[in-house]
């Protein structure tokens, strides 16, 4: 009986706390100040949809590239550790001598992320265009960008990243393997899955015989978990995993072999949490053989069954292309490869027969990962506009990410920011909930380190609405 009694009070308790958190966060709706303070402090899991290069600032990448002397182009803002042979470019050392450097540095922060952005270029050119510009900075430098993400992260209390950390290093000549391209492309067009999958199964043999699975053996091995170990990246207060990535813009056998790759890796070592592909969802490639890329992820799970996937999928809006193509790429990436998470899903709205697709991911809880910020930044969608009332409306699990925060120079604490500020009917015992999502809903394999991520939660956030009980 004294222990029922004991069980009772701190259950009471916990309501007390919750409410009192709540109340508060209901007083400061409409000030953004005390809302950035509120949830500064508030746990918040952790960030499932991140891409490592576009998560580090401008500005570290900025003092390495002058710190080692690279050169610049003029023109693009583009950096190389070599002088290219084509293009206006010019040394860091030789821009400081002239007394240049101060007026680059400033175009270069604005091309490498959105600061001070005026619309002198598209957004998602500004934003798709600045990876490959500062990429020669990260090169040898991870270990500098993953200590930088987590230290950010413990102070802003997230406690967990699933990020997209880099492609698997790969030189396999699959030029011999050429003539699958044009005959998986034909099969694609007739939507001929029966012959597209045949076909994967023969490509798929010839890459197991060129040794697939060395490359992800050495990158499980020599890069992963040696950076992993060699920076202690988990402790008390922090956990990393690493998603594995392909790139849409690539031939078909180019990207199904490191597809292939990706998925063995992922079932090979506890530190990888699934794959991803990514790349801009409207460009031609992407656009062109989107439905095979979803076959690809199919035969693929069908041989690694194990191996989780979310996919970038509907990060699309009206007028960036055709209408009819809003209607169809959640669809396919739910029915047709099988996500088990959604990245973005922007275009919901616009999807064939949306409101079964809705039901049909609650139902299964596939999860869609909002990214508020890269959204309006990159697609101009914000508030009313936005889905994410369209995915609560239909119990879809919901999880909060941050995207890029580097090159949007934006934070995960700004993304809850946006979500209490634009959704009032959003209270605290639901944001609560998708800061759980975030954990329960992750990749990562080792189940007792998801549980010991839930229960630091549970310790963390009863701390922080201790806070309130006071007031």
């Amino acid at each position: 009986m004294t222990r029922i009694i004991t069980l009772f009070c701190i259950f009471i308790a916990q309501i007390g706390f919750s409410q009192s958190a709540e109340s508060y966060l209901e007083k400061i709706r409409n000030n953004e100040a005390l809302l950035t303070a509120f949830f500064q402090q508030m746990p918040k899991g952790g960030d499932l949809h991140h891409h490592f290069s576009g998560s580090v600032y401008a500005e570290p990448l900025l003092e390495r590239a002058i710190a080692e002397d690279f050169y610049l182009n003029l023109e693009t803002m583009a950096v190389s550790k070599t002088k290219p042979v084509n293009g206006n470019w010019e040394n860091f050392s030789s821009l400081k001598n002239k007394g240049k450097l101060e007026y680059y540095e400033q175009q270069i922060m604005q091309t490498w992320s959105v600061k001070d952005y005026n619309g002198a270029v598209p957004s998602d050119d500004q934003f798709f265009d600045s990876f490959m510009k500062f990429e020669p900075t990260i090169q040898g430098h991870f270990a500098e960008g993953m200590l930088e993400l987590k230290k950010r992260a413990i102070a802003e209390n997230v406690t967990y990243i699933e990020t997209q950390l880099s492609t698997i290093p790969c030189d396999m000549n699959v030029s011999d393997l050429a003539d699958f391209n044009t005959k998986l492309r034909l099969a694609a067009e007739q939507k001929d899955e029966k012959t597209v999958l045949k076909l994967l199964d023969e490509l798929n043999k010839s890459l197991q015989q060129k040794e697939a699975k060395k490359y992800a053996v050495d990158f499980n091995n020599n890069f992963i978990a040696k950076l992993h170990k060699d920076l202690k990246m988990d402790d008390e207060k922090f956990t990393m995993r690493y998603q594995n990535f392909v790139l849409r813009f690539m031939e078909p056998v180019d990207l199904f072999k490191n597809l292939v790759i990706a998925f063995i890796s992922s079932s090979e070592s506890k530190l990888t949490a699934g794959v991803n592909i990514v790349s801009p969802e409207h460009g031609e490639n992407s656009m062109k053989d989107y439905w095979l890329h979803m076959v690809m992820f199919k035969y693929c799970h069908s041989k690694f069954p194990d191996v989780k996937y979310t996919l970038h999928a509907g990060e699309l809006t009206l007028g960036l292309v055709q209408p009819e193509e809003l209607t169809w790429h959640i669809n396919d990436a739910i029915y047709v490869a099988g996500a088990n998470r959604i990245g973005h899903g922007v275009d919901i709205a616009y999807e064939a027969n949306s409101y079964d697709l809705l039901k049909y991911m609650s139902k299964n809880n596939i999860p869609i990962e909002i990214n508020l910020v890269s959204n309006e930044f990159i697609l101009k969608v914000k508030e009313n506009r936005h889905p994410f009332t369209l995915y609560k409306e239909f119990n879809v699990p919901i999880v909060i990410s941050t995207d890029d925060a580097g090159i949007l120079r934006s934070s995960m604490t700004e993304q809850y920011v946006l979500l209490a500020k634009r959704y009032p009917d959003v209270n605290y015992e639901t944001i609560k909930k998708y800061v759980y999502n975030s954990i329960n809903y992750s990749f990562i394999q080792d189940a007792s380190v998801k549980k010991q991520l839930i229960k630091d939660l549970d310790s963390r956030f009863k701390t922080f609405e201790a806070k309130f009980s006071k007031n």
